[in-house]
């Protein structure tokens, strides 16, 4: 069967403003302010690099709208939405922590949930095969009543809720590779049995002090919450055995319906915002590998959502990759960094080695000692 790729991109993503990068500092004037890291250049540049090598007329433009207010009070509180929308209205401000509504931006993140809502649709329905999701602004830091970390609506999140109520999915599996810790998507599914949530990140980046590995869930969600918090300096080696150790055996303990993706690049090497080491041949890689388990569990549905990832010039490559890996399309494009996958910093360490036993021996054990018992 030929693979189908929906692809969902509106230019009105592009249109949230941020502020500027001195965002809650208190300066009082006293520096000059730079252009926020999460602007609009990495993912028009994405969009722009498939639109150069003819990937965009291959994949299946998704439609979408706005997400209704029904949508996102499935999560979010309604002091919260009235917040964003009335703070939409004026000039910009604050909705959260590091959360900054500009003009219009009530819309715009609305528009950003429905995206993300109709590519998980069309893959339930079988109307493409996979598909990915570049909207802005990201969602997967948002909580239940504010914003944090650049997120206003927790895209995912609302997707999953909202597909589950309209009877689409039962079971899903969320796995988040953006390397800042998915803690909004966990305070959604925190105590839910029918979501397993998993998040690759730095430990004590951001949010600090949430995504440890002690954090499994409650209820009867407990053991459905999986963190694994990799040291500041980690390359590919240990992030492609944590997919095999410990996202692999997790998966297909939990049999889900559909698999969706928080794909941030922001662990790339490039990356202001993060100390990893990865390079786009690693996204491709772990890609291929979240590919053959969505093909195994779930008839290969597997929706990716755009999240973080700041480097202008490198993520680009890394979306790029991706999406060929999804879609089996071969553009030829080389990464010029490709080869560096194999110097001694993407080695994988002692230490490195220790926290994935950690996770192995321990939270994913309860997992699967819960889902056994099922």
């Amino acid at each position: 069967m030929e693979t189908t790729t929906g692809f969902v991109w509106n230019e009105r993503y592009m249109w949230h403003d941020n502020g500027s990068a001195l965002g809650e500092l208190p300066s009082g004037g006293n520096f000059q302010p730079g252009i926020h890291l999460e602007n609009p250049e990495t993912k028009r540049r994405l969009k722009n690099l498939l639109d150069a090598y003819a990937v965009t007329p291959q994949l299946v433009s998704l439609p979408h709208e706005l997400a209704s207010r029904e949508h996102l009070e499935r999560f979010h509180t309604s002091d919260y939405v009235d917040r964003v929308e009335a703070m939409s209205k004026t000039s910009g401000g604050f909705v959260g922590q590091s959360c900054w509504a500009g003009p219009g931006s009530y819309d715009i993140a609305r528009l950003a949930v429905g995206g993300t809502y109709s590519a998980m649709e069309a893959v339930a329905k079988g109307h493409v095969s996979n598909a990915y999701a570049l909207t802005r602004p990201p969602g997967h830091h948002a909580e239940r009543d504010r914003g944090r970390g650049f997120c206003i609506f927790n895209n995912i999140g609302l997707a999953v809720l909202a597909a589950r109520a309209n009877h689409l999915v039962d079971r899903v599996a969320i796995v988040d590779w953006d390397v800042h810790h998915g803690n909004g998507t966990q305070q959604a599914f925190y105590d839910d049995p029918d979501v397993l949530t998993i998040s690759i990140h730095q430990e004590m980046l951001y949010p600090v002090n949430l995504g440890k590995i002690t954090e499994i869930g409650d209820g009867k969600g407990t053991g459905l919450n999986l963190n694994i918090p990799l040291p500041a300096g980690t390359g590919g080696a240990a992030y492609l055995k944590a997919m095999d150790e410990i996202v692999s055996p997790a998966l297909q303990a939990f049999k889900p319906d559909l698999i969706m993706v928080a794909c941030g690049f922001d662990a790339a090497y490039f990356d202001p915002l993060s100390h990893m080491l990865l390079i786009a041949n690693h996204f491709r890689a772990m890609t291929d590998k979240i590919k053959r388990l969505a093909e195994d569990l779930c008839d290969g549905r597997l929706v990716l959502n755009h999240e973080g990832g700041y480097s202008d010039f490198y993520v680009p490559l890394c979306g790029l990759a991706v999406i060929e890996a999804i879609s089996g399309i071969d553009t030829g494009v080389k990464d010029p960094y490709a080869g560096t996958e194999f110097v001694a910093n993407q080695d994988l360490y002692p230490h490195q080695d220790h926290r994935l036993r950690e996770i192995i021996t321990g939270p994913l054990a309860t997992l699967l000692k819960h889902q056994s018992s099922i």
